[in-house]
């Protein structure tokens, strides 16, 4: 549908009615105004026009990087402030702007670059920002914000209708529950690892599960489950998901199963579309009523102590200007919202907020980077097919009895945890099964009870290799008079795990044992260190998993055989707790993999 203008006042709250169809404006002008815009700044950034006849003298330039749905309302506040010939230190005021995207900016900040191409950054998300200092990557000082826009969900009229809207208020789980449960509504986000509107979502989604749960571990698996439901229409990025709606009313486009019915996305985002004049049918907007989630545009100087005195007053004046009212104009022309969140009628009725929905919510506590590396780590085991080699400690301690456990023993316990474990894995992610005792089979501790392979593969006539995989743990018992061949074990089961490697898969060796090396003819801790780094390669990486069961159990040992392989080592006293310790050890070693 085409192009909207804004209300000239403050819209009336609705009695439930569906608005008549908006005003339409004139889009040549606008489209040639762009046009014009777009050729001056490639001859600016080329140097082919002169700064312009009332600001022909001296003059302090700035580059500023700026996440690509800000970038237009941040241009027009520089383009202003050139018309107007402001000034720094009485000098003309002379800012660059160039769309790039968070994601992208965030990963080469995060390298350090020596000389950094731009003094000021603005993301779409603090969250970026945070990650480079947690990285210890390009030094940067967030100065403020300079504007916002809560996290909604957009739906095309008929989908919207379907939900309830504009009446029917939901949670953050509730809303995604109703959006992904029917199987008609096609309901799309942005890559989590690639979008804050993405992650954010997702960790809002996270927050709303852990308060109805009441319990983490039901909470993690509804959050995995609704993970899984979401990436079946995940887009790579921001334009990418807007992309996938509809393109217009036809039967044709609202029923092509590659279009979506709803998005997870910013009320700017669902602004720009519903103001463009061939952006397919409206959206309208749900505002989960539990605490939004916003994006918050922060104005980071880059490398601040590398810049001239006279860049970095430069860089406070345009920050200054964009929260001028001219400024505070502009990015409400493009559908912000202030700094502080406050909105406007104008833009909240173009994006298709409507009555009684809680669009001035007030904003739920951000998340913290551990909780957001929590939740990469989630979607990236739960999106990602893994590939893991479980070997587990057959030694004749495993048949120790724990105690308050009815008679029954560490192996029994563990087998059956690692049997919950497998059940949460799905039929494209390979796993296989050692187990290892001093001498098991001739000379070697360890031996291949069911070899790592995918879970959905046909295996033994009818069944598949999860079946004879299940059958394996099954079968797993202490080995009478057996002692604990940890040293050689791990050596043997990682080389192998280097040499199947799977790329595009997560790949990591999970090890659950009770004691300390017994074999004195082994290879030596030392020795095994020293050879796991070596075996270790981070573009590649193999994280080692290790879960020590009871006091007998060499944990400085774990600590140490991990270390080189960006593993980890954790211990527990009631191996009943193996599957949840195995589950969160490789979400937080997915959320470390490679981007």
């Amino acid at each position: 549908m085409g192009r909207h203008s804004l209300p000239d006042g403050p819209t009336a709250k609705s009695t439930g009615a569906r608005p008549g169809p908006r005003r339409r404006t004139v889009v040549l002008s606008t489209g040639l105004v762009l046009a014009v815009a777009a050729g001056s700044v490639v001859a600016l950034r080329s140097g082919l026009l002169p700064f312009g006849g009332r600001c022909d003298g001296p003059s302090v330039r700035i580059a500023v990087a700026a996440s690509p749905d800000i970038a237009p309302a941040v241009e027009a506040v520089a383009d202003t402030a050139r018309e107007k010939a402001t000034r720094t230190d009485g000098r003309c005021l002379d800012v660059r702007v160039v769309a790039r995207p968070s994601h992208e900016l965030a990963d080469s900040f995060g390298q350090r670059p020596a000389d950094p191409e731009f003094q000021v950054w603005i993301p779409d998300s603090s969250l970026w920002v945070d990650r480079v200092g947690a990285e210890s990557g390009t030094p940067l000082t967030a100065a403020g914000t300079i504007a916002s826009s809560p996290l909604t969900l957009g739906a095309v009229p008929k989908a919207a209708t379907s939900l309830g809207w504009p009446n029917k208020r939901y949670t953050w789980a509730g809303l995604t529950r109703s959006a992904t449960s029917g199987g008609d509504l096609r309901l799309g986000v942005a890559d989590p690892t690639r979008s804050a509107t993405g992650l954010l979502a997702l960790s809002r989604i996270s927050a709303a599960n852990t308060e109805d749960a009441g319990d983490g571990d039901e909470a993690d698996t509804r959050t995995a489950a609704t993970a899984k439901l979401l990436y079946q229409r995940v887009a790579d990025g921001d334009d990418q998901v807007m992309a996938t709606l509809p393109r217009d009313d036809s039967g044709a486009e609202q029923g092509n199963p590659r279009r979506n019915q709803a998005l997870m996305l910013s009320e700017q985002a669902a602004f720009a579309h519903n103001e463009s004049p061939d952006g397919g049918p409206d959206l309208d907007l749900f505002y989960p009523e539990d605490g939004t989630a916003r994006l918050d545009y922060p104005y980071a100087l880059v490398d601040e102590d590398e810049m001239s005195p006279e860049q970095s007053r430069a860089a406070s004046r345009f920050m200054t200007l964009l929260g001028e009212p001219d400024g505070q104009r502009a990015l409400h022309e493009h559908g912000f919202r202030t700094g502080d969140g406050r909105a406007d009628a104008a833009v909240l009725a173009a994006a298709g907020g409507r009555d009684p929905q809680p669009y001035n919510a007030a904003p739920a506590d951000p998340p913290t980077a551990k909780q957001l590396q929590a939740l990469l780590g989630m979607w990236t085991i739960t999106v990602q097919s893994a590939r893991i080699s479980t070997v587990v400690d057959a030694s004749a301690s495993m048949g120790n009895p724990v105690p308050g456990r009815g008679g029954q023993t560490r192996m029994d316990l563990a087998r059956n945890s690692l049997l919950q474990a497998l059940a949460t894995f799905t039929p494209e992610d390979e796993i296989g099964l050692w187990k290892f005792a001093t001498h098991l089979d001739g000379e070697k501790d360890y031996q291949e009870l069911s070899p790592t392979g995918r879970l959905g593969d046909p295996e033994g006539g009818d069944g598949t290799h999860r079946d004879a995989l299940a059958a394996a743990f099954g079968s797993l018992a202490p080995v009478p008079h057996g002692a604990t061949g940890l040293y050689d074990t791990v050596l043997a089961a990682y080389e192998e795990a280097r040499r199947t490697y799977a790329s595009g898969k997560f790949n990591a060796v999970v090890l659950v044992t009770d004691g300390a090396d017994d074999d004195a003819s082994s290879i030596g801790l030392d020795a095994l260190v020293t050879k796991l780094g070596k075996l270790s390669d981070p573009g590649r990486p193999v994280p080692l998993i290790a879960v020590a069961i009871g006091p007998e159990a060499d944990a400085s040992a774990l600590d140490r055989i991990v270390a080189p392989t960006g593993g980890s080592a954790h211990r527990v006293d009631d191996p009943s707790q193996i599957h949840q310790v195995i589950l969160k050890a490789i979400m937080a070693a997915g959320s470390t993999a490679p981007r």
